[in-house]
């Protein structure tokens, strides 16, 4: 019986795995051309890390290989990251080609030397090349390649005349598999290959996510509540190592009971367990990339931005975090892309990150013998003492607490910074006493609810920044919205702003029944000044 697979590519005879016959062939036809008897294309194929580019092309070169038309090897480039010497790199270089085409080619000394490989003397059909993992090549080294292959595609061209396996260069094909500077977006000089064609590999669409789970209940008999693969989809927007991740905890780590339909029960354990205790390659990674000082700000921005960030793929920050799985685009409009996280599951990853590291330690929050009796009873909590306790506990602690927060570029605090101390206050404050806190982000960029569950009751805070009365306005409406989509009949919003007096402090906190939901909207205002 077939599993998923969460690391590495897939095997297709063992693993679950959404065909994707369209984006093969695309890739195939890439590769060999429109017109194959003349000449193919030289290519990058490039997206996120764990998105399937290898499976991918390793699929595109079982399909060439069956026609029996080319020589096609594929080969990965990890082996020299970050070298150096270009005759090392050189002599690995031959010793995959020489195991992928089982040959015996010469060694060379310099890039330079190697159209001479592509020749007739080493081979005798027209040659595919797949070169997976290129970017791990430093970035001079991948500029140095892409101008030889870039130099033997120019020279196929001006023997326009001869078939593919008449010209000199029998180079036919060309994928260099990467991440980033593939593209030329890191280089100074900009890219020096400059006649590829670009294949981009996207997440899982949610019939194909949906269709691996189908092939499950197919082959195990276990049946699985619909509601869990939409919600998976939705937490995971279809990135494939995540998708086959939690396809192996649900059928297989915490899978006890097989003879039971997995449901949405079942899913919500393995969420917890997945966002709190187990540790995944992918995620360290997108940490590791989110937390570095340079790209940190704009993460930051991201949590917090009531105004939306254009994505703009040549911006050397969002090209990063986007290649490293932090970011993806949004389509607003034809014409408009705004920058969001990649996924729910990623978001909350970062936030709880960003919340444990900024505040590992929260001080006293309470006085030693304070009851809390008006804020939480045995069946009751009362939100909004809840938070009036937390702008005490702000502004008695805020000098040393938020001492060495982050700071934007005119020294102000990032008010993000401000959602993770609320949060992480409530977490630790309410744990002990039995309620259950969750973050959400309905959007992916700004826009951030936190929910409380007590003794079977749900409370909703949502966190926003005032702007102006307009925008005060159109957040009270948003609130009952958003307090409709939780079945609940009130909703508090919390607004964040440096400081505000009294008069005004009684005249906007003021509770707001929506007409058309039948919400109640309980407007605070949490000074950070």
């Amino acid at each position: 019986m077939r599993r998923f697979c969460s690391y590495g590519p897939i095997h297709s005879k063992r693993h679950y795995y959404a065909p994707r016959k369209e984006l093969i062939e695309r890739a195939y036809t890439r590769l060999v051309g429109e017109y194959p008897d003349e000449d193919g294309h030289y290519i990058t194929v490039w997206a996120p890390r764990q998105c399937g580019k290898t499976w991918v092309m390793q699929e595109v070169k079982e399909a060439i290989k069956k026609t029996d038309q080319y020589e096609i090897g594929i080969i990965s480039m990890q082996r020299v990251k970050k070298e150096q010497n270009e005759k090392k790199v050189l002599s690995i270089f031959i010793k995959k080609l020489n195991q992928a085409f089982e040959k015996s080619l010469p060694d060379i000394q310099e890039i330079s030397d190697i159209p001479d490989l592509f020749t007739k003397q080493y081979f005798q059909k027209p040659v595919i090349l797949i070169l997976d993992e290129f970017d791990s090549l430093i970035e001079e080294f991948i500029n140095d390649f892409a101008s030889i292959f870039r130099d033997i595609f120019i020279s196929r061209t001006n023997e326009k005349n001869k078939k593919s396996r008449e010209k000199t260069y029998l180079l036919h094909g060309l994928a260099l598999v990467g991440v980033r500077s593939v593209l030329g977006i890191e280089s100074v000089t900009g890219s020096p290959f400059n006649v590829q064609r670009s294949l981009h590999i996207p997440n899982l669409t949610d019939k194909e996510a949906a269709g691996m789970f189908k092939w499950y209940e197919k082959e195990s008999g276990q049946g699985i509540q619909p509601q869990v693969i939409d919600t998976l989809y939705e937490e995971t927007r279809g990135q494939p190592g995540l998708t086959g991740w939690f396809g192996e905890l649900l059928t297989e780590t915490y899978n006890e009971k097989k003879d039971r339909p997995i449901t949405m029960d079942n899913f919500e354990e393995v969420y917890a367990t997945a966002l709190s205790v187990l540790p995944n390659a992918n995620i360290l990674n997108i940490i590791s990339k989110a937390k570095k000082e340079e790209y940190k700000q704009l993460v930051l921005e991201i949590f917090q931005s009531d105004e939306p960030i254009e994505f703009k793929f040549a911006d050397r920050q969002i090209n990063f975090l986007y290649m490293n799985g932090v970011i993806e685009p949004e389509k607003v409009s034809p014409t408009e892309f705004h920058v969001r996280f990649a996924n729910p599951f990623v978001q909350k990853q970062l936030f709880n990150y960003f919340s444990s590291e900024i505040f590992h330690y929260m001080g006293r929050l309470v006085e030693p013998f304070d009851t809390l009796e008006d804020t939480i009873t045995e069946q009751h909590l009362n939100t909004v003492n809840l938070i009036k306790r937390y702008q005490t506990y702000l502004a008695k602690n805020k000098d040393w607490l938020l001492e060495d927060a982050p700071r934007r570029k005119d020294m102000k605090i990032f008010e993000a910074v401000y959602h993770f101390n609320l949060y992480m206050y409530l977490y630790r404050l309410l744990k002990s006493k039995g309620c259950k806190i969750f973050p959400q982000f309905p959007t992916g960029n700004g826009k951030i609810d936190i929910i409380i569950e007590y003794k079977n009751r749900l409370y909703g805070i949502e966190l926003k920044s005032y702007t102006d009365t307009s925008g005060y306005k159109s957040a009270l409406d948003q609130a009952a919205l958003y307090g409709k989509q939780l079945k609940l009949k009130e909703v508090l919003l919390v607004f964040f702003l440096e400081g505000i007096d009294k008069q005004n402090r009684e005249k906007y906190e003021k509770d707001y029944l929506d007409d058309s939901t039948g919400v109640k909207v309980i407007p605070i205002f949490v000074e950070t000044g």
